[in-house]
């Protein structure tokens, strides 16, 4: 049971892993500079 959990853990993280490349691949340099700007700027940002 436990090797089926840490099996189905592993499987989860790389999904994710996939998820976030796949996320970082698709969009151009500007773009993701301009969204990973929103926190430093978030006094200034109003949607």
């Amino acid at each position: 049971m436990t090797a089926f959990i840490f099996i189905g853990d592993m499987l989860v993280m790389a999904f994710m892993i996939g998820v976030a490349i796949w996320f970082i691949n698709r969009d151009n340099d500007a773009a993701i500079d301009r969204v990973a700007r929103i926190p430093l700027e978030d006094d200034d940002y109003h949607g």
